[in-house]
């Protein structure tokens, strides 16, 4: 039926004087305050400085006593990010540039958190996961065996760990506005192969045949978008070892994950993701901290170095505690009120993958190693991997973390699919020292136990990454008598742990030595935190290839089982090394095979079962919103801590020197170029003294007008590196270095060298000092 025209205008005009007075209702309101933003979540970021003290301080991996800090290749942060329901839970993800997180750092962080925000933040809604850099400071775990290599406890290490963690939470909880959160994942096939393939091998072949890699190749990436300011930040899990950087680097480093963050922050920042898309990137190579403020001086080499030369080099002078923090390049957190873009690459199940890409070679040879054992004419020392920029590890860290950020710059660019559904989590501490764990036999089930913590033989054969000594190799399942005679001089296990390990030889017997106290931990918390259809594993170990990939797929089992379950695919990840720290997860078969994972494996042959019936209990709670128990609380070991590493008792100088003064210089009336090393050395003292916590000890400054310098790198960039040395151990004398490896698309001009240091006097007191070297120019 036609309506007449004019009885079709009154309906439209009065539809449009609804939609008029609907508007200004909804105007109303949000004045009032009555709608709230369409978000369904609040998000939140924030980075800290985590570095350490940069020297003396027993680097945390590689167990090497001979690996002490000295100096700085770029510093290590503690990136956090809040995701919250507006009127519901909330939940609380760190991402740690160390080693691993630890048992005594979680305690007294929610200790301090409690004491700030009550019982909003606390163990069951916060995880902390490290990346597993092997070049950051250790002694900030509270298990003996973890920290024996650095004499101890470090307390400066430990602190700045804790202080660092409980800053970048403050600022991702002020940071806190309504938002968006979209995830990805992609193939990323050239980070990572597996280091133990023999033991892999020993899996059901079968099993194996459902993988086309004997590697997780999957990298899962969460983008953050603020609802005014766009994108601020964007999380990231992909397994590979963080050993880029050798058992002899000394220079703290956050190795390839940390570069790879580095990296991806940069970009943000200098290009904008809008700007900049992968192909460009393949296109320009990676960006570099290159300020855009500069502009270009003079492009007449004779001119730039007339003025080079009238700039020498200072005597050192007295500064400011805050005078290396005000000169870092990055050091405003906020720019136009908008927090900087925050990068994490998180660690997931590395345990058996290295970014050593090229292969395990025998040192003496150059031939491949054995592949049973990874030894070379039966030494194990003798087995190194190599990178893909061998034999130079700086550039391999480069490269690997080069092909992390490429990957997640295209699933940043490319992503579609939003983050939809409630914040949950679950959290228990479970006692792995004997846990009763039912397994399937064959179609049959029985009851095993775990066992308490014990390593064996193959642990000291270390791995291809860094390859124990003496005469310990991978795939021992006998031990030898000699070592045993050793290990009963601490402790010798029983018939009962014995049988309990097969077939793994136990060399230490950690989880039943408790003097002066525990070695190794019984006690281990297992988290699972869930923002819509992602689904955090938040595990505190090393698993495999292959044992991640069956507690992932157990926890998906038990998650989609429920019919009214939302979601038809979700995103399982593996955030290892969480919360504390308790070595490696093999699967069972692998565990036969008594690789270094295998040795490592602290709990038994049955370990990663305990785990997957563990999670499932989780998974289970979580899907029928149901609380589980917390379960027995960990040890809090603070203050039994012994730390043996002596303080600094005095800083001296050569008669006739300040500190800083410069004690090499750059060459007078030199040039270089893109690709060269520009160096020059300072009288300085211990970095222990202020470890320059959010500042910088080494700049590299532009001058931009007659005599106006300003910050273009510090030691927070990958290309400056910051190197600190003693003529013999116990000197008080020390200097510092300073190597520039001047960047691609680098702005020509009038470059110089500036150090930051403080020296400790006789009497404790302590002198912030500064100097510069003589200019250069770059063309």
């Amino acid at each position: 039926m036609e309506f007449p025209s004019f009885y079709r205008l009154n309906v439209w005009r009065a539809r449009a004087n609804m939609r008029v007075w609907t508007l200004f209702l909804l105007l109303l309101l949000l004045e009032i305050g009555v709608v709230c933003s369409s978000s369904d979540y609040l998000v939140g970021l924030g980075s800290y400085d985590i570095t350490g003290p940069a020297a003396d301080v027993n680097m945390m991996g590689y167990a090497n006593t001979g690996q002490t800090a000295s100096g700085i290749h770029f510093r290590l942060r503690a990136r956090a990010f809040i995701v919250a329901e507006p009127k519901g839970k909330r939940v609380v993800f760190v991402n740690l540039d160390a080693c691993m997180a630890s048992q005594i750092v979680k305690i007294k962080l929610i200790e301090r958190l409690k004491e700030r925000y009550g019982d909003l933040y606390t163990e069951n809604n916060v995880a902390i996961s490290g990346i597993h850099t092997h070049a950051g400071p250790g002694g900030y775990l509270q298990y003996v065996v973890y920290i024996i290599t650095s004499f101890g406890f470090v307390h400066q290490s430990f602190e700045v760990i804790v202080d660092g963690i409980e800053k970048c939470i403050i600022q991702a909880h002020e940071n806190l506005r309504a938002g968006s959160i979209f995830v990805n994942k992609g193939e990323l096939l050239d980070a990572g192969v597996n280091r133990s393939p023999s033991a892999y091998l020993n899996n059901p072949a079968e099993e194996r045949r459902k993988y086309k890699y004997n590697v997780d190749t999957e990298m899962t990436l969460l983008k953050f978008v603020d609802d005014e300011w766009g994108p601020v930040g964007s999380f990231n899990w992909f397994p590979t070892h963080g050993t880029s950087m050798s058992r002899t680097n000394s220079l703290i480093s956050g190795d390839n994950k940390g570069a790879a963050a580095r990296f991806m922050e940069d970009w943000f920042e200098q290009k904008g993701y809008e700007k900049t898309d992968s192909a460009k990137i393949e296109d320009g190579g990676l960006p570099r901290k290159i300020s855009n403020i500069i502009p270009g001086l003079h492009n007449n080499k004779h001119e730039l170095l007339e003025i080079a030369t009238s700039f020498q080099s200072s005597p050192g002078r007295s500064a400011t505690k805050t005078s290396s923090v005000s000169k870092r390049v990055r050091a405003a957190q906020r720019k136009d009120g908008k927090p900087r873009f925050v990068s994490a690459f998180c660690q997931s199940n590395c345990g058996d993958v290295s970014p050593n890409v090229l292969g395990a070679f025998c040192i003496d040879t150059g031939l491949p190693c054995d592949f049973n054992h990874s030894t070379c004419g039966g030494k194990n020392e003798l087995c190194y991997s190599r990178g893909p920029g061998y034999p130079d590890e700086f550039e391999s860290t480069r490269i690997i973390g080069e092909r992390q950020f490429r990957k997640a710059v295209e699933l940043f660019n490319t992503v579609d699919e939003e983050i939809e559904g409630e914040v949950d989590f679950r959290h228990t501490y479970i006692d792995f020292s004997q846990l009763e764990v039912t397994v399937s036999n064959e179609g049959d089930s029985e009851v095993v136990k775990t066992c308490p913590a014990a390593m064996g033989f193959a642990f000291a054969a270390g791995t291809t990454d860094g390859p124990g000594a003496f005469d310990f190799t991978q795939g021992d399942d006998k031990g030898n008598p000699f070592w045993k005679l050793v290990r009963d001089l601490l402790k010798t296990p029983t018939k009962e742990q014995i049988d309990c390990h097969q077939p793994k030889p136990i060399l230490l017997d950690t989880g039943e030595m408790k003097k002066p106290y525990d070695w190794a931990p019984s006690i281990l918390p297992i988290q699972i935190i869930r923002i819509g259809q992602l689904v955090l594993l938040c595990v505190p170990g090393e698993f495999t290839t292959m044992a991640g990939r069956r507690l992932r797929d157990a926890v998906k089992t038990v998650l989609t089982s429920e019919e009214d379950f939302e979601f038809d695919d979700i995103y399982i990840v593996i955030a290892g090394l969480s919360n504390t720290y308790s070595q490696y997860v093999t699967t069972y078969e692998e565990y036969q095979v008594q690789r270094y994972e295998g040795a490592s494996t602290l709990y038994g042959p049955h370990t990663l079962s305990a785990y997957i019936q563990e999670f499932k209990k989780l998974a289970m709670a979580l899907i029928n919103d149901e609380q589980v128990e917390p379960g027995p609380q960990p040890p809090d070991l603070f203050e039994k801590q012994i730390g043996l590493l002596p303080p600094v008792v005095v800083d001296g100088i050569p008669l006739g020197v300040n500190f800083g003064d410069v004690c090499a210089d750059v060459p007078q009336n030199s040039s270089f170029k893109s690709g060269d090393m520009v160096t020059a050395s300072f009288w300085s003292a211990c970095p222990r003294n202020d470890l320059m916590t959010e500042g910088t000890f080494a700049l590299v400054e532009f001058l931009q007008e007659k005599d106006d310098w300003i910050p273009a790198y510090d030691d927070d960039d990958f290309c400056l590196r910051y190197k600190w040395s003693r003529p013999y151990k116990l000197s008080s004398r020390s200097r510092a270095t300073l190597e520039w490896r001047i960047p691609e698309g680098v702005t020509p001009g009038v470059y110089r060298f500036r150090h930051f240091g403080a020296a400790k006097g006789l009497f404790g007191s302590i002198h912030h000092f500064t100097a510069s070297s003589s200019a250069f120019v770059v063309t």
